[in-house]
């Protein structure tokens, strides 16, 4: 009697015709590493988003507020990279989800996470084509739409993802390297100078922290750290997954948050603690704050430069979350939960090349969509879409911190009772707070009104729903399948 393989790799085995793996032991935990700060995009952090995050939070205090965030996110970290070492697989947050908490949990988690992601990138193409079309207009007296700069960006991002993961990961390492360096140059001749009024520590004072909104400014530091739990996306390509992914995830948290509150703490003196806010709040564009200082510090070539380093620390990013986005399509095409064409590899290059593609086109859609409404690129595409991502990865590390607790609560597997339960808890509390004040102050981060803003926060919900409902009739459908949702692909 002839048997039905089960699985999406039997059938594709058997019919010789597609492939579905990955790339396997191609990306060392340095270049996992490299990835995922590129995914947080750490000079266009600085540049463009802690500007604003120091206007509506907590004026200087904020570097002090980072070390906060990086505190949270060490004691999810130890949780969530035990669990890391036990599931590798490609569908990263969803595959911990529904080893932890069940299929359908899984399900749901999948389409949140689809949501979070793809509309990072859609936010990002926003800001890359406002901040090229405004360069090439003061450089070169080129006038080209915001559109026209994200769609010619979207190709060449395009083409990284149809290859091989290295050779994306070969070109970050390169842009990476270079924004890391000329960020530490401004903040060292900010120290060589002496700042503004001396070298001091008043921006980790109780009081300063303390001052102004201390919890709007959180939100930002949060937001400033979106891609690190990329990490556990890339184990199946990674080399030794379960030592490379939890090196690459501490290592990926500790120097993000490390150079973002060092170099915060630059700036703040470059500005002066008592003068920063009112700084940024006399500037027409609140992103010009690094520039004034690059001027005042290190003069106008090295502006030039650092205007150069923006886009393409942007365009780094745009690079990263592709492939990330790209891995959690394949993951779901390949266990069922979306179409099964998704789940295919490219023969030669071993990408999730299907997938890939959907990603380019859906952005294309959106970011000519947007483009139709005249929507502003920055205020608009990026405000908005960029907070309602960090809403949904929040959510996910929420879920996820409860998913380790579940998963190892029958047996630890050799880890200490504080790594998978207690630790876990106690992020998952901490997050929820946070959550909880994103939601609450999601108008004041979005820029847009409480409808629109309400409007944006129940899209979250209801992928949840859809993802919940598409993993409840798979298990009808495929009760085999629906088993094996976050299984070890290794």
């Amino acid at each position: 009697m002839e048997v039905t393989a089960s699985t999406p790799e039997q059938r594709q085995e058997s019919a010789g015709a597609r492939s579905t793996q990955l790339h396997r032991s191609s990306l060392s935990a340095a270049f996992i590493t490299l990835l995922v700060i590129s995914a947080a995009s750490p000079l266009s952090v600085v540049a463009g988003g802690f500007p604003i995050g120091i206007l509506l939070g907590n004026g200087a205090g904020t570097p002090a507020l980072v070390l906060m965030a990086l505190g949270i996110l060490l004691v999810f970290a130890a949780g969530y990279t035990a669990m890391a070492a036990r599931v590798t697989s490609a569908g990263g947050f969803y595959a911990m989800i529904a080893r932890g908490l069940g299929g359908r949990a899984g399900g749901a988690a999948a389409m949140v996470a689809i949501l979070g992601y793809v509309t990072l990138q859609f936010a990002l193409y926003g800001m890359l084509g406002a901040v090229a079309s405004e360069a090439l207009l003061a450089e070169f007296k080129v006038n080209v739409p915001w559109w026209g700069c994200a769609l010619v960006a979207m190709a060449s991002v395009a083409y990284f993802g149809y290859r091989q993961i290295d050779f994306s990961a070969r070109i970050l390492a390169a842009f990476v390297m270079a924004e890391y360096l000329v960020v530490l140059t401004l903040d060292l001749l900010i120290l060589r100078h002496g700042g503004a009024e001396g070298i001091n520590a008043h921006a980790f004072a109780p009081s300063v922290v303390a001052g102004g909104n201390p919890f709007i400014g959180l939100l930002f530091c949060f937001a400033a750290f979106i891609g690190f739990e990329a990490t556990t996306i890339y184990s199946e390509e990674a080399k030794d997954p379960k030592r490379s992914i939890p090196i690459a995830t501490y290592a990926a948290i500790l120097l993000v948050g490390c150079f973002y509150s060092f170099s915060l703490w630059c700036l703040v003196l470059g500005a002066g603690s008592s003068k920063v806010v009112g700084m940024i709040a006399a500037l027409s564009d609140p992103t010009n704050f690094l520039y004034s200082l690059s001027e005042t510090y290190a003069g106008s070539t090295f502006t030039v430069v650092l205007r150069s380093m923006f886009i393409a620390s942007i365009y780094a990013g745009l690079i990263a979350f592709h492939n990330s986005t790209a891995r959690y399509f394949y993951s779901m095409g390949r266990e069922g939960l979306l179409p099964e064409r998704l789940g295919w590899t490219h023969p030669r290059f071993q990408s999730p090349h299907v997938a890939s593609l959907l990603q380019t086109a859906l952005c294309a859609v959106v970011v000519v969509g947007f483009a139709l409404i005249h929507a502003d690129p920055v205020l608009t595409v990026f405000a908005w879409l960029s907070n309602l991502a960090t809403v949904c990865v929040l959510t996910l590390m929420i879920a996820t911190a409860f998913a380790v607790v579940a998963f190892f609560f029958h047996k630890t597997h050799g880890y200490s009772f504080a790594r998978v339960r207690l630790l876990p808890v106690t992020a998952s509390l901490a997050l929820c707070t946070v959550l909880a004040l994103a939601v609450a102050n999601f108008h004041v981060l979005t820029g847009a009104s409480k409808g629109i803003s309400a409007a944006l926060l129940c899209l979250v919900p209801v992928s949840a729903a859809i993802g919940w409902i598409v993993a409840n009739r798979l298990s009808t459908r495929d009760p085999t399948r629906f088993s094996s949702l976050g299984q070890d692909r290794l």
